[in-house]
């Protein structure tokens, strides 16, 4: 069953997000992964106002976890923390 990584991200530091979302790339893509949603328009119509939103599809739940676990991914989030607020969720799809 496929699954579905969902972030929500406000981003304080363009230039070291920017370094996150290069490397990022790459550790997703190397599990399987490709991306449904990277930012574009959007409309809030509930809870917090993130201006950038991700949605990122694997072929498993399991290749999602690996993914985040991962020491490429890792490397890339060392550049999103301090640089952005963000929520992630990994969901199962139907």
């Amino acid at each position: 069953m496929t699954a579905l990584w969902i972030a929500h991200v406000h981003v304080t530091n363009e230039e070291a997000y920017g370094k996150y979302a290069a490397l990022a790339t790459g550790a997703i893509a190397d599990h399987g992964g490709v991306f449904l949603v990277r930012g574009g328009k959007y409309e809030q119509l509930e809870g917090n106002d993130r201006k950038r939103n991700v949605v990122a599809r694997f072929p498993s739940l399991q290749a999602a976890h690996d993914c985040y676990n991962s020491p490429a991914y890792q490397e890339a989030l060392s550049h999103a923390r301090g640089a952005s607020e963000r929520d992630l969720v990994i969901v199962e799809e139907l």
